[in-house]
């Protein structure tokens, strides 16, 4: 049935008397002010409905005449019946029942006159309920978020309906992302900083694999496979020039050393290896890619300096001596402290002052550039203490990773130079981006699943959210209608 918006705005009437009605009778029935709240709310949510069904009123049925020749020259006609859609809405659910074009019933509609005046989207959500819907999902769990939508609004799509949606909002993102053009100059640092790290993702079991049988899992072992999500950021950021002592007074503190220039205008994102017609693409290669374009629009013809900050991972360096040839090449701080501690701990008690104190030293001889003595220093520590065993390798593999990233530890010129040594930032958005959301309890991922989601949740923590939807629904009315320009000549727009 098609509602009149005589209709519509008399049923409104109806429901704003009862509102009124509601908050005048509340004072007799003694009602505490956060039930007031709720009641207000709900009639809020049905008077919403009826005034959307008076603007959808307002703007006709779609009946443009039998026939109806679009700016392309292809001439569209009516079908006999209205046909019905579908309008999900924060309000509830709104049926619209419209005349619609095309060769005959039965066949594909080529034309929807009215769609085009409301601007309609292409599914059945609205543009504001998939924003509310997709904020809760980039925070929360799917059916955690369904529950929350259901408690708010009294609206509850489906799991796999909010899925869905993000899978088609992560296609818009990874276009987002590409396009997004440099922040102002004026508001970027000196120095401009690339970080990349890895971390991985719980992964559902293939379709085609068979349940595994129940056994007791050894010692190390995981529950699940995990696939990896490479995970980088660029950031501009001041020079801060600092000595050896400056940075070990601030690792033996534990605190953040005052005056510290924050990073600017941070921009995170993430990549995992897919399959596109059966080709694998190098999720490490596509991060880079992204990497080096932002750092490109961001550093306009070298007039920064690039400083590419990782751990000792061989993989990463490879595809940073691909993309950033020439950059400056720094090992985190961080991994080099995990690895002194290890040692430490081989040779002295954890807890222990004294290990504390073997930790100190060394970091500040790494400081001071005087890592060749470092390593020797430890090595030969392991003869004259004659360590065996697992204690021997703990050493070994740590004068390994620091003989095999000696060229990226030069630390006097890089605190000389005011470069940041500490990839906290990687660190940071592994964590936020990744394991807060997608390594909960229980979660498993598809490729396609994970890759929507990682995408999506970087659009929301690199705070574009508003200019990333304002983006996708101008391009998805391009695509439906045209743009309006077309629709007044043609005589639908409102």
């Amino acid at each position: 049935m098609i509602v009149t918006q005589e209709q519509a705005f008399l049923k409104a009437h109806q429901q704003l008397h009862s509102l009124i009605a509601f908050v005048q009778q509340a004072p007799q029935q003694r009602l505490r002010l956060d039930q007031v709240e709720r009641g207000v709310f709900t009639l809020l949510l049905q008077l919403g409905l009826s005034l959307l069904q008076a603007h959808v009123a307002a703007a006709g049925n779609g009946d443009a005449g039998e026939t109806v020749t679009t700016a392309d020259g292809h001439v569209h006609r009516r079908l006999p019946a209205p046909h019905a859609r579908t309008y999900r809405s924060i309000f509830g659910e709104l049926p619209i029942q419209r005349f619609v074009y095309g060769s005959r019933e039965g066949q594909a509609i080529t034309h929807v006159p009215l769609d085009a005046t409301l601007g309609l989207p292409a599914g059945e959500f609205s543009y504001v309920l998939e924003d509310w819907c997709q904020r809760m999902c980039v925070q929360n769990a799917f059916h955690e978020s369904v529950r929350s939508l259901h408690d708010l609004l009294g609206v509850r799509p489906s799991v796999r309906s909010l899925e869905q949606m993000n899978q088609t909002l992560g296609d818009a993102a990874a276009d987002f992302a590409w396009q997004k053009p440099a922040p102002p100059p004026e508001e970027e640092g000196a120095v401009l900083v690339v970080t990349a790290d890895g971390k991985g993702v719980p992964m559902c079991r293939p379709e085609e694999a068979p349940p595994s049988v129940h056994r007791r899992r050894k010692k190390g072992e995981k529950a699940n496979k995990k696939q990896m999500a490479y995970v980088g950021a660029v950031y501009t950021i001041a020079p801060w020039v600092r000595t050896a002592e400056d940075v070990v007074d601030e690792v033996r503190r534990r605190q953040r050393a005052k005056g510290r220039p924050l990073p600017q205008h941070k921009q995170v994102w993430a990549e995992m290896t897919t399959l596109a017609e059966g080709e694998a693409i190098n999720g490490r290669s596509v991060l880079f890619g992204m990497l080096a374009e932002t750092a490109a629009q961001r550093s306009p013809a070298g007039s920064k300096p690039v400083i590419c900050l990782m751990d000792g991972e061989t993989a990463l360096w490879d595809e940073c001596q691909v993309w950033f040839d020439g950059a400056v090449g720094i090992l985190d701080l961080f991994h080099v402290l995990e690895r002194l501690w290890a040692v430490a701990h081989c040779f002295h008690s954890e807890g222990s002052e004294a290990a504390g104190e073997f930790v100190t030293e060394r970091l500040r001889m790494l400081l001071n550039g005087k890592v060749g003595a470092v390593i020797e220093g430890l090595r030969h520590m392991v003869t004259k203490n004659g360590l065996k065993g697992q204690r021997r390798q703990t050493v070994q593999r740590a004068t390994g990773y620091f003989a095999n990233n000696r060229e990226r530890m030069r630390y006097d010129e890089y605190l000389a130079a005011g470069y940041p040594i500490g990839s906290g930032v990687a660190e940071g958005a592994c964590r936020h981006l990744v394991k807060d959301r997608l390594e909960r309890a229980g979660m498993r991922w598809t490729v396609t699943g994970a890759q929507a989601m990682l995408r999506v949740r970087a659009v929301y923590v690199n705070g574009d959210w508003e200019a990333f939807l304002e983006k996708r629904i101008q391009t998805e009315q391009q695509r439906l209608y045209g743009s309006r320009d077309q629709e007044a000549e043609l005589g639908l727009a409102v």
